[in-house]
C-alpha cells in the first residue's frame, strides 16, 4: 500500500514539472511577461533565506535573461581572461542614471558561455564556451558583452554573441550549428565610434529563429532554420541600431514578425520576410520589444525629443505614415506624445497597459482607449529590467537590486519591497509560482517554500 501511494506521489511530482508552463525566450511566451499557475510570492528575505529556494554563482558579466524549459534554466554570460590563463579583475558595470556615450574600458579577451542549470535545486549541468578571445566590439559601460537572452524550445537552445556568432546547442550543451551574421556594430548612431554592444535577443517560432539585427551599417532582419541554421530569408532594413527583439505574432490566421524602431518600426511576413506596415518611430534610440494585446500593437520608445506610447490596429497594412499633414497615422487607436519607455518593455495585465521610465515612473493605461488611471514614481531609481507579473501583481526589478512589487490595478498600490542584495538589470523568468532573477553575479529563486517562511 505504502509502495502504490509513493508511485502516486511521485508520478505527480514528474507530472507537475513536466506541465509547467515555459519560459522561452525574453519576456516569456509569446513575449507577454506572465504565465498562468501559482502566484509568486510576495515576502522574501534572500539573507535569511525566507522563501528562497536556491541561490546559484553565476561566473563573469552579462545581461541576459533566464529562460526556462522543462527542468532546465539556460543563461549566457561573458567571462574575462582565457581558460587556463592568469586571473583576471572582474569585469567592471556602472548602474544608474547618467548621460555617459562612451564605450567600455573593457576590451580584453573574454570567453562567451551558454549555462545551464537546474531549476529545481540551481545545481549546474553544463557549460559551454562557444567563443574566446578579443571581442570585435566594446561595449557600454552599463552593458555587457553578452546581453541578448536565449530562446529554446524542447530540443534546442540558440544564443546570439553579435559579431561573434549565433550559435545553437541541444539539451545537453552539444553544439548543432552556428551562423556568421557579419560585423554588428551596435551604437549611438550619432556618434559611431561609442559601440555599445549588441543587445537584441532571437526568437524561437515553429521552424525557424528571427533575428533583428539593426546596427550601423547594413541592418536586417533574418529568419534561419532551426534544423540547420541556413538562412531562409533576409529583409534590409534602413534602420539605426536598436536593442529590441522581434514579436511574433499570429494576426487573421498568418504570423506576423513585429519591430520596432526608429526610422521603421513595422511588420514582417513570417513566411517571406516581406514588409507587411511601417512607420517612423519616435525616440532615437528604441530598446523595448512590441506588446500585443486585445487585437492591439503596443509601441514605445523615449530617447532625443519624442517618447510616445502608440496603440495600432494589429491588422494594419503598408505606409501607414501615408496621411494628410498633422494626421496621426493609419491605424491608430490611441497615442500619447510622452511618458513613453526608454529600457523597459510595456506588460499589459488584464485591460491595462503598464509603462515604466528608466527613472521609476509607472504609468497605466487603459489598454484599449489609453484612459490613464495614473503615473506613481517608484521608490528608489535605475530600472532597465523590464517587468513581469503573476497573481495579479507586478514586480519591477531595480539596477541596486530593490524588488518593487505593486498591485496589477487601475489604483496604485505599492504591496512590498523586497531587496535582492545585488545590482540586477535582467528580466526575470518566473515558472510554477517560482521567480528567477539573474543578479551581478548570480541567480536567486524565490517561491512561497515551505518551512522557509
Amino acid at each position: 500500500m505504502k509502495m502504490r501511494v509513493l508511485s502516486v506521489l511521485l508520478l505527480a511530482v514528474c507530472f507537475a514539472r513536466a506541465s509547467s508552463e515555459p519560459w522561452p525566450s525574453f519576456r516569456g511566451p509569446q513575449g507577454r511577461g506572465y504565465v498562468g499557475g501559482a502566484a509568486a510570492p510576495v515576502d522574501w528575505d534572500v539573507e535569511s533565506g525566507r522563501n528562497v529556494r536556491w541561490k546559484a554563482e553565476v561566473p563573469g558579466l552579462g545581461l541576459s535573461s533566464p529562460v526556462i524549459w522543462g527542468d532546465q534554466l539556460f543563461i549566457t554570460t561573458s567571462v574575462r581572461g582565457v581558460e587556463g590563463g592568469p586571473q583576471v579583475k572582474e569585469a567592471d558595470l556602472k548602474t544608474g542614471l547618467y548621460g555617459e556615450i562612451q564605450s567600455s574600458e573593457d576590451r580584453g579577451e573574454q570567453r562567451f558561455m551558454v549555462m545551464s542549470y537546474d531549476v529545481h535545486t540551481g545545481a549546474l549541468r553544463w557549460k559551454t564556451t562557444v567563443f574566446e578571445g578579443r571581442p570585435a566590439m566594446a561595449r557600454h559601460p552599463k552593458s555587457s558583452h553578452t546581453n541578448a537572452t536565449c530562446t529554446v524550445d524542447a530540443t534546442h537552445v540558440v544564443s546570439c554573441f553579435g559579431t561573434e556568432g549565433l550559435f545553437c546547442h541541444d539539451h545537453a550543451g552539444n553544439l548543432l550549428w552556428k551562423r556568421d551574421l557579419g560585423r554588428l556594430d551596435s551604437g549611438y548612431y550619432q556618434v559611431p565610434s561609442a559601440q555599445w554592444g549588441y543587445g537584441s535577443s532571437p526568437v524561437i517560432a515553429g521552424d525557424r529563429v528571427l533575428v533583428q539585427v539593426d546596427v550601423q551599417q547594413g541592418s536586417y532582419l533574418a529568419a534561419y532554420a532551426l534544423e540547420d541554421g541556413r538562412e531562409l530569408w533576409k529583409t534590409p532594413r534602413d534602420e539605426v541600431p536598436t536593442w529590441s527583439s522581434p514579436l511574433i505574432q499570429e494576426i487573421g490566421g498568418h504570423r506576423q514578425v513585429i519591430v520596432n524602431g526608429y526610422k521603421r518600426m513595422g511588420s514582417y511576413d513570417y513566411e517571406t520576410g516581406q514588409e507587411i506596415w511601417w512607420v517612423m518611430g519616435g525616440g532615437d534610440i528604441p530598446v523595448p520589444t512590441p506588446v500585443a494585446a486585445h487585437g492591439l500593437i503596443f509601441l514605445t520608445n523615449a530617447h532625443g525629443n519624442l517618447a510616445p506610447v502608440v496603440a495600432l490596429q494589429e491588422d494594419v497594412k503598408g505606409n501607414l505614415a501615408d496621411v494628410p499633414e498633422g494626421q496621426e497615422p493609419r491605424g491608430t487607436v490611441w497615442s500619447v506624445g510622452k511618458w513613453g519607455n526608454y529600457m523597459q518593455t510595456p506588460i499589459v495585465v488584464g485591460g491595462l497597459l503598464f509603462c515604466c521610465s528608466d527613472s521609476g515612473v509607472v504609468t497605466c493605461y487603459e489598454a484599449k482607449t489609453g484612459e490613464n488611471y495614473f503615473r506613481e514614481r517608484l521608490p528608489a531609481s535605475g530600472y532597465t529590467a523590464s517587468p513581469v507579473a503573476s497573481g495579479g501583481k507586478l514586480y519591477f526589478t531595480g539596477e541596486e537590486g530593490a524588488v518593487q512589487i505593486i498591485q496589477a490595478a487601475k489604483e496604485y498600490q505599492l504591496l512590498a519591497t523586497r531587496s535582492l542584495g545585488a545590482q540586477s538589470m535582467a528580466t526575470p523568468a518566473i515558472q510554477d509560482g517560482a521567480l528567477f532573477f539573474r543578479t551581478r553575479r548570480g541567480l536567486i529563486c524565490v517561491a512561497n517554500v515551505p518551512g522557509k517562511k
